[in-house]
């Protein structure tokens, strides 16, 4: 599993700074126990896509994607994967501890946490790009409930249909919290002609102020 440290700090607000030797201490301590306690858990399904009144239609299931954002992400597409993936209770537990404990070390943790996950949901990304070249088709960049007007609401639709908790463990109370939280729900659209695949989403995020933008990273 591949934590950056770069985007660990990216998430802790750094831009730039130069760490003390102690705070590089406690980023490397936190990584190696992410790595160590982390219970990787995945799975994926390819569907067709059928657009009607109602929005795009993944056949053999009840989910409807709408929205203008995912709408446009999908424009091209006949078939999409729709992943998740979680990195297991363990992690959620050594979050809350260590806030209570020791809040410098629960934020880093964390973070660390939050690298991981995307970390291992480009893994998977890399997995369906693959079956997607097997069947003569590209690959959108992957799109998450959340991400503009993608209804956050739909986490439990997905989790409904990949059947999420008996495979991996992950389910979605009421107010659409992923349990373990962190985990990650995905769509990727699958298309015959070329994509603009966009590796980093900042570029077309309307909240130019958010502090965890990749555009004002530092090199």
């Amino acid at each position: 599993m591949n934590i950056d440290k770069k985007e660990v700090l990216r998430y802790l607000g750094y831009r730039g700074q130069k760490i003390d030797d102690s705070l590089a201490g406690l980023l490397d301590e936190c990584v190696s126990e992410v790595r160590t306690v982390s219970n990787l858990g995945f799975t994926y399904e390819i569907y067709d896509i059928e657009g009607n009144e109602e929005g795009l239609c993944l056949k053999g299931t009840t989910l409807i994607l709408r929205g203008r954002d995912i709408h446009s992400n999908l424009a091209k597409a006949e078939k999409c994967a729709v992943m998740a993936v979680t990195l297991g209770l363990e992690v959620d537990r050594r979050i809350d501890f260590y806030t209570r404990a020791d809040l410098t070390k629960g934020l880093i943790f964390d973070a660390c946490a939050t690298a991981a996950v995307e970390s291992c949901c480009d893994i998977v990304q890399e997995e369906i790009k693959a079956r997607a070249k097997i069947m003569g088709l590209e690959t959108t960049s992957r799109f998450s409930p959340g991400y503009g007007d993608f209804y956050i609401g739909i986490q439990k639709e997905i989790v409904r249909a990949l059947k999420t908790y008996e495979k991996i463990g992950l389910s979605v109370n009421e107010s659409s919290i992923m349990i373990p939280r962190k985990s990650v729900t995905a769509i990727i659209g699958m298309q015959n002609e070329g994509c603009d695949t966009v590796e980093c989403k900042c570029g077309s995020c309307e909240d130019k102020y958010c502090s965890y933008r990749r555009d004002r990273d530092y090199e």
